[in-house]
């Protein structure tokens, strides 16, 4: 690298810090690294054609000064970006661009040329500038530790949360895997631990995206061609909170991009927060080099609360609806709700529900309709294992078959309809029961529903099908 390059780009460095705000220079100059002088031409790498874009857009004056009080009014800028083709090759290459703005000052300052690249910035958020709309987090301010009630159940995690909030990237919680059964408030807590590092940071950036969106997100990337792009974006975030983190299991594409980004955020101190239904050590088809890294901070167990903090989560919740219910029926529900936080407060809407709109007072016969038919819905619930299992035994094969990439007709059927019971008795989501039968996504488990409604309407041996497995599953 030429050292004239060097303390020409140093000396324009000191002149923009000392007017643009410390957050965007430290975004968008620190990375940039002089390559050469020739002439009145200064080339500088950056390291993406997003980058690039970013600077011909918002900055374009001040670069413009300080290349000219540097190098007088010929000065020109050459971008050296570091391009990658996910494509073609693994490794990346540079393109040269010129500086859009070769124009000399006139006696008003800099003008702008009317041919400036005004392409739609390509990153998953529309964002028009930094400095004019901040990057929306995604955080729901309802999820905070006010309303987060603690327990032996998740004691570890909320202390480990709210230490991760009074110091992000400061602590040895660096990530935070958050994991735990459904119900259990993982997401609560990973949202509230982004509440409050906004309410003591305002000047942080925190996202706080599902691991479903950000497969999505990445798919697209790839389809666009824009992959570096959306890597970059990833790496300007201060405190990156992934949700259902499992999701990303089988997914090879989508765990390299994410490692990458892990790397950068952890090495430059900025905090990663995760939340799983699952240890790290039960995810598979999770790549070893991810899994190690989700052990370099703390993983904290979100377990089923017990029955003095079952109590407390529905005084908690009465309290904030400002309604009054007897202590006898509190502690009825608490004693018969035991499995997560979700079914106790959903017991609660429906009761308080049931007695405003049916004008009925708040009574034991009353909560105990409302109990009995809410775990008798509540042992409808299979797994999706146990789904797997029945539907292969039906069809006299194994459930690895069934799994299969095979395109026979009688297994894609038996898949099909693995997929239509799973979408039935289960809360899990399309992404989720795809991923457990044979790796597939959303959109394969969505047609396999439209494909078994259609298929009953029309073919009888096809329905029968369906009501043999409708009374093996005990529906």
């Amino acid at each position: 690298m030429s050292q004239n390059a060097s303390l020409v780009w140093d000396k324009c460095l000191s002149f923009i810090k000392d007017n643009i705000k410390p957050q965007a220079y430290k975004t968008w100059f620190e990375p940039i690294k002089p390559i050469k002088l020739s002439g009145d031409a200064l080339t500088i790498q950056v390291p993406s054609k997003f980058f690039y874009e970013w600077l011909e857009e918002h900055y374009i004056k001040i670069l413009r000064v300080a290349l000219v009080k540097e190098m007088g009014d010929d000065a020109k800028l050459i971008y050296d970006v570091k391009m990658e083709n996910s494509y073609s090759s693994k490794k990346p290459h540079t393109v040269k661009f010129p500086s859009s703005n070769r124009k000399p000052l006139n006696s008003q300052g800099i003008t702008i040329p009317l041919d400036i690249d005004k392409r739609e910035l390509r990153n998953p958020f529309i964002i028009p500038g930094i400095q004019k709309v901040k990057i929306e987090s995604q955080l729901n301010p309802n999820y905070n530790f006010n309303n987060f009630i603690e327990g032996d159940s998740n004691r570890l995690g909320r202390s480990a949360g709210i230490a991760v909030a009074n110091k992000p990237g400061g602590t040895s919680f660096n990530p935070l895997l958050i994991y735990g059964g459904v119900g259990l408030g993982k997401t609560h807590l990973a949202h509230a631990i982004g509440v409050d590092i906004k309410d003591k940071y305002p000047e942080k950036t925190v996202l706080y995206i599902s691991a479903e969106s950000f497969i999505q997100q990445y798919v697209d990337s790839v389809k666009s061609n824009t992959r570096n792009d959306f890597i970059h974006f990833y790496q300007m975030i201060d405190v990156l909170i992934v949700d259902d983190v499992q999701f990303l299991s089988g997914k090879k594409g989508t765990q390299d991009v994410f490692f990458h980004i892990f790397n950068h955020l952890h090495q430059n101190g900025k905090q990663v927060i995760l939340t799983s239904d699952k240890a790290p050590v039960d995810m598979q088809e999770m790549e070893q080099r991810l899994l190690s890294r989700f052990k370099w901070g703390l993983s904290a167990e979100l377990q089923s609360p017990d029955y003095e903090t079952r109590i407390s989560i529905l005084e908690n919740k009465l309290f904030r609806d400002g309604v009054v219910m007897p202590e006898e029926i509190i502690e009825y529900i608490a004693k018969n709700i035991k499995t997560n936080i979700r079914e106790l407060e959903g017991v609660l809407i429906s009761m308080i529900a049931q007695a405003s709109f049916n004008k009925k007072e708040y009574t034991l016969p009353l909560v105990r309709t409302i109990v009995d038919k809410f775990v008798k819905n509540t042992k409808k619930e299979v797994s999706i294992d146990y789904i797997q299992k029945v539907v292969s035994k039906y069809f006299e094969m194994d459930v690895t078959t069934l799994q299969s990439k095979t395109r026979k007709r009688h297994i894609v059927q038996a898949r099909q309809l693995a997929m239509y019971f799973a979408k039935r008795l289960t809360k899990a989501s399309l992404a989720s029961i795809g991923s457990q039968i044979g790796s597939r996504d959303h959109a394969t488990v969505l047609h396999a529903c439209k494909t078994v409604n259609n298929l009953s309407d029309t073919d009888r041996q096809f329905r029968t099908y369906v009501e043999d497995l409708t009374k093996k599953l005990s529906l």
